[in-house]
């Protein structure tokens, strides 16, 4: 049997106050974001996307091996029907004989041999069975059963992970769709105030130097606009083929901008390290470990002497009509006992696979542990200081929003210029920015969050 190593580390769980120590309420974690169009997004990826019909079809060969070592536990029986005709030189079978000696003149055909025919039918079944003394098949069983149970974690696996992805691929398009809408507003005032600047340049009141340098700044933001719409397409196609759709299938959906879901103000994470063991990948890689610890009881069956049983029942003779006579009936039972004692090292070659083949998942398993030890941490962490960095951005963005009213009074009252408040709008929109793609960091850290703990993960009912 193996040993499931311990989910102990301090440092897991060093979440701020945002957290709680209450039981997860979700298992579809991504409705906590409250997005209608993300949660209709994330049914419909978990509906068609192709890997999760590859690990639900994994599921189904799996399922069929159980089948299969649970039928080998039992006799197999199977009927038949044969006939057999056989012609034998030099043998004499009484009247079945004929002579071929003469040839058709009388004389001798050769050395005088005779040739005998015979007909043989039978019509019945046999039956055998394999006593499992020394448990090879029961632990056959045993590592199917496992294997089915690692195939089973897999399939959660690839939908908390696909979850993942719609969910990050969504916020992403929409933070982008957001900077595409503040990026055009920039570049709006930064062509009102080269337009005014170039006025200022004719009446001779400014110079080709501010001309220059509005024109430069101007045609930077209008490069920085291009990447913003091929990411917008590319996290258009990349939703479209996680649903199992071909790319453009989404763009009219999906075109309007809308609002960066955002998490509730406190999530629920529980235990960190107790979380971590239902992890779906963690359930794999155990399951994994004991199909492998059951595959070295099967190579070790292999060591010891096999007995089985084979019976015969029939009707049958060298007449057809001796397959309905009951005086014909034929039985036979064959108990066998075989023992490959001296095989010069094959059994032992197999154990030691099974045995290496057993380490190397038990190292896996310790190695998926760690990395959901780290995952989980640094996930924590991260969603954290982004709340800290959203409330610091936030309270950047007021203070622009504060600077451009007051700016705009002294516009007003003649004290300040058009083209000053135009800069402070503009550092009004970069500020909005910065929020945008805070919420969008914080967004995709509570993703993580949910996935490295597991909480979008239930496992399934099995058939």
């Amino acid at each position: 049997m193996h040993c499931r190593p311990q989910l102990q580390g301090p440092a897991v769980g060093r979440a701020d106050e945002t957290t709680t120590s209450a039981a997860p309420a979700l298992a579809n974690w991504w409705e906590g974001l409250g997005d209608p169009t993300l949660n209709a997004l994330v049914q419909d990826a978990l509906a068609h996307n192709p890997d999760v019909d590859i690990a639900q079809a994994r599921i189904r060969a799996a399922t069929a091996q159980v089948e299969q070592h649970r039928a080998e536990q039992l006799p197999s029986a199977s009927a038949n029907a044969t006939y057999l005709h056989a012609r034998l030189p030099g043998v004499s079978l009484g009247g079945s004989s004929s002579d071929s000696g003469a040839g058709s003149d009388g004389s001798s055909g050769g050395s005088g041999s005779s040739i005998s025919s015979l007909n043989f039918y039978n019509l019945g079944g046999n039956a055998s069975w394999e006593v499992d003394l020394f448990g090879g098949t029961r632990r056959a069983l045993e590592q199917s059963r496992a294997t089915v149970d690692a195939r089973f974690a897999d399939l959660a696996d690839a939908q908390v992970s696909l979850s993942a992805q719609v969910a990050q691929a969504y916020v992403n398009l929409r933070d982008t769709q957001e900077r595409v809408r503040l990026n055009a507003r920039s570049i709006e005032l930064q062509k009102q105030a080269l337009g005014l600047t170039q006025q200022r340049f004719n009446a001779g009141t400014a110079s080709s130097l501010d001309i220059e340098r509005l024109q430069s700044q101007l045609d930077t933001t209008e490069a920085q606009d291009l990447p913003l719409h091929a990411d917008i397409a590319a996290y258009l196609n990349q939703l479209a083929i996680l649903i199992g759709k071909e790319p453009g299938a989404l763009d009219g959906q999906l075109a309007a901008p809308a609002a960066i879901p955002l998490p509730p103000a406190s999530v629920p994470v529980g235990d960190p390290a107790g979380l971590i063991a239902h992890r779906p990948d963690i359930r794999a890689a155990e399951r994994t470990l004991a199909a492998n610890t059951a595959g070295v009881g099967v190579s070790e069956a292999k060591r010891f002497p096999r007995l089985s049983f084979m019976g015969l029942l029939g009707l049958g003779g060298t007449n057809i009509g001796d397959v309905v006579d009951p005086n014909m009936f034929t039985a036979l039972i064959a108990p066998s006992l075989s023992w490959s004692f001296l095989d010069f090292g094959r059994t032992a070659a197999t154990v030691h696979q099974s045995e290496a083949q057993r380490d190397e998942a038990d190292a896996r398993y310790r190695k998926a542990v760690l990395a959901a030890l780290q995952d989980a941490e640094t996930s924590l962490a991260r969603f954290g200081n982004a709340r800290k960095q959203l409330v610091t951005l936030s309270r950047a963005e007021a203070s622009a929003e504060r600077s451009a009213t007051l700016n705009g009074q002294r516009v007003k009252a003649g004290t300040s210029s058009t083209i000053d408040q135009i800069a402070i709008e503009r550092q009004r929109l970069s500020a909005a920015t910065s929020v945008s793609q805070g919420k969008a960091a914080l967004t995709n850290s509570y993703i993580a969050v949910q996935k490295s703990l597991g909480l979008g993960w239930t496992e399934p009912t099995k058939p």
